[in-house]
């Protein structure tokens, strides 16, 4: 049964202090800033937190089989359909910053507190949902929980995904509580929503040099995954002369260079190389292979996917000069984006003020979108510096968001109470 929602505080939390709340929460002494990896332990406290703060709200919590944490404020409604629905993630990338993710969730909780400060009772229901793995720094693919949801990604493949310790989704998920079993497209669950804004720090310097504190999104680039495995042979640090060695490790440092020289003549494309494996890794040891995982990102999926192309053929170049051989793989890919026209002009009547922006950055949203009308607001990040314990937003802007949020939230789910 539906909980009753509870009196409005004399004074909402707000999103800077609730945001504060989580400052301790998964800090990396090693690299700087919050490693937070879905379904880790720094992961799953964050996760109880938002239910916690959600109950405490009066409203009603669950999760779906997918891992989407769901919290509702039905207003009497009784069926949950045409829901306006915010929220974002709380898993974050190794040593990234604490905003990305946690600051649309605890926005989401401030936004209700406004509203009941305001006395609204929502003609349309609205619900919070935080989605699972929306970085893939554990598991390697991005916005993991909401592709499952929309059927972005077969449940098998998922299934089958490893972390760097070898344990699969399927494994992780079960010991977090899902049943692996029927993770997968649930359209049940999808039709509820109605519409879906997410709120989310802004990860450049866009309002910085508008000098605006929230705007609103416009569209997110296409952008991918690869992985290119270079294969060589291993062989002994000390005893291998250089002219007789097959070294991997020579073409992948080649590789790196040619994914900056390609992206180069490529405007307005970006190509990164952040991480790279060898196999074994022994510092007295030539590899027997190494991997890369490539991310390529441009606003024309046609010239991501000649970036790619490019890529690949000077890989192969790279590792024929080094006696190896090298094979590539996509990952995830995510076509260029465009949120909803009327939705974006909805919220643009709502927030006046607020410019338009696009976005270089994935998130859950541009999955959603491909069923759904969506939206997105950003909140500025005076560092323009993201995924990166440099990340910072300041109190009084992320009350700003909040607050534009609220009033969101309250001109698309409408008054109830006359």
């Amino acid at each position: 049964m539906t909980a009753a929602p509870q009196a409005a505080a004399a004074a909402p939390p707000g999103a800077a202090r609730l945001m504060a709340e989580l400052a301790d929460t998964g800090r990396d002494a090693a690299r700087g800033g919050y490693s937070r990896p879905v379904y880790s332990t720094a992961e799953h406290e964050l996760r109880e937190w938002f239910l916690d703060q959600a109950r405490q709200r009066g409203l009603d919590t669950e999760t779906d089989r997918n891992g989407v944490l769901w919290a509702w404020w039905d207003a009497g409604h009784g069926a949950r359909q045409d829901a306006v629905v915010t929220g974002s993630h709380l898993d974050s990338v190794p040593g990234g910053g604490a905003f990305d993710g946690p600051l649309g969730v605890a926005s989401a909780l401030a936004a209700v507190d406004h509203l009941r400060n305001r006395g609204l009772t929502p003609r349309r229901p609205i619900a919070l949902a935080v989605f699972p793995e929306e970085e893939g720094s554990r598991f390697g693919v991005a916005c993991l929980g909401s592709r499952l949801l929309t059927g972005g990604i077969d449940p098998d493949k998922a299934r089958n995904l490893r972390d760097p310790d070898g344990n699969t989704f399927a494994d992780v998920a079960a010991a977090a509580g899902l049943d692996p079993r029927f993770i997968g497209p649930d359209p049940e669950v999808l039709g509820r929503i109605g519409t879906f804004v997410e709120l989310h720090v802004e990860q450049g310097r866009g309002l910085v040099d508008l000098d605006r504190p929230v705007a609103i999104g416009s569209s997110i680039l296409g952008h991918g995954r690869w992985r290119l495995t270079v294969a060589g042979q291993g062989n002994h640090a000390g005893t291998t002369l250089m002219e007789d060695r097959r070294d991997p490790m020579l073409a992948a440092a080649a590789i790196v260079q040619a994914v900056r020289d390609v992206a180069l003549r490529h405007p307005g494309a970006r190509a990164t190389v952040g991480r790279m494996v060898p196999v074994p890794g022994g510092t007295n040891v030539i590899a027997s292979s190494v991997t890369l995982w490539l991310d390529v990102r441009h606003a024309d999926d046609a010239v991501t996917a000649a970036v790619v192309e490019r890529i690949h053929a000077e890989a192969l170049r790279a590792a024929a000069a080094e006696g190896c051989t090298v094979t590539l793989g996509e990952e995830s890919l995510s076509p260029t984006v465009h949120f909803d026209p009327a939705l974006r002009a909805r919220l643009g009547d709502l927030l006046p003020e607020a410019p338009v922006l696009d976005t270089g950055a994935g998130h859950d949203a541009g999955v959603l979108a491909a069923g759904l009308a969506t939206a997105m607001l950003f909140v500025r990040n005076p560092s323009g510096v993201s995924h990166s314990p440099e990340e910072h937003v300041e109190d009084d802007d992320a009350e700003a968001g909040a607050l534009a949020l609220a009033d969101v939230l309250e001109g698309l789910a409408g008054r109830g109470d006359g």
